[in-house]
């Protein structure tokens, strides 16, 4: 079984091209696997490996004081989701490019307090994350920006038809968008700006099987989407070889772009085909 952490943290990072080597180089010790980005305003990554790796990343990590109160999200999987360890340095840790002051954002609404919001017919509940996102799961009622990247956010506030004292809560993945977009809406005039604390992942772990939730969890990893917590529990077997398999990919080949189950090793033996013809086409 492997675990897989989600984390963000926006915090000054002064020199955040030092601090990659040596946060590669630890990665790499330790065999873990995921993607971590870091910058100026802070630090935004997956990471997986077995139970005794991440504690052992964790504790590495809390020990620089600037991420010792770092929320982690945690899941299980049958496979590692990422191919190899990645850490690079980017001007933002998740883009939305404008400058906004990440010290003035939407005040957190635990998952409870999310829940009762349905109880309030004038609580806006807007989904930070992409369109292709929403489609394979959901809060119901919640308004779904018609965008492909985080950058057209701001275009879909400038848009949004609400007047400035609306009661506006907003939710993503793990928080790192929602947060970054309350801090944008409150730029924008907006006064009464909530985010889900620790995002949908957080939601939907602590408060299991609640019927304001539709779907499961888009993530940016080779399994695409999660149960996350819910009773629909995914375990679904190779196309291949049958073997259990929690990585649901397209089909390399475009023209088919089937979805699938596939575990690692027949990714590799199939290079990323759903069949033996899709891979001929491939390999012509």
């Amino acid at each position: 079984m492997i675990k897989i952490i989600l984390f963000y943290k926006f915090v000054e990072i002064k020199n955040p091209e030092k601090l990659r080597k040596t946060h590669l180089d630890f990665c790499k010790t330790l065999d873990l696997k995921g993607k971590v980005i870091l910058a100026n305003e802070g630090i935004n990554g997956s990471v997986s490996g077995t139970e005794e790796q991440i504690e052992q990343y964790i504790l590495e990590l809390k020990r620089d004081s600037r991420f010792s109160d770092i929320e982690f999200k945690e899941e299980k999987g049958i496979e590692h989701p990422f191919d190899k360890m990645i850490v690079r340095v980017r001007k933002e840790i998740i883009r939305l490019g404008e400058e906004i002051d990440l010290t003035k954002v939407g005040k957190y609404a635990s998952p409870q307090e999310f829940l009762d919001s349905y109880n309030d017919p004038n609580t806006v509940i807007i989904d930070a994350r992409n369109e292709y996102e929403s489609k394979v799961g959901k809060f119901k009622n919640a308004i779904i920006p018609k965008i492909e990247t985080f950058r057209q956010f701001p275009q879909f506030v400038k848009n949004l038809n609400l007047p400035k004292d609306a009661k506006i809560l907003t939710y993503c993945t793990g928080g790192i968008r929602c947060e970054k977009a309350s801090a944008y809406m409150v730029k924008e005039g907006f006064t009464n700006v909530k985010q889900l604390q620790g995002g949908i992942i957080k939601f939907c772990q602590t408060i299991p099987n609640t019927d304001v939730w539709e779907g499961q969890c888009f993530v940016f990893d080779n399994r695409l989407s999660s149960p996350i917590g819910q009773d629909k529990e995914q375990i679904n077997n190779c196309i291949h070889c049958s073997t259990q398999s929690d990585l649901y990919r397209n089909c390399k080949i475009k023209s088919c772009n089937k979805l699938i189950f596939i575990c690692n090793e027949c990714r590799k033996d199939f290079h990323s085909c759903c069949s033996q013809d899709c891979m001929k086409k491939l390999l012509r």
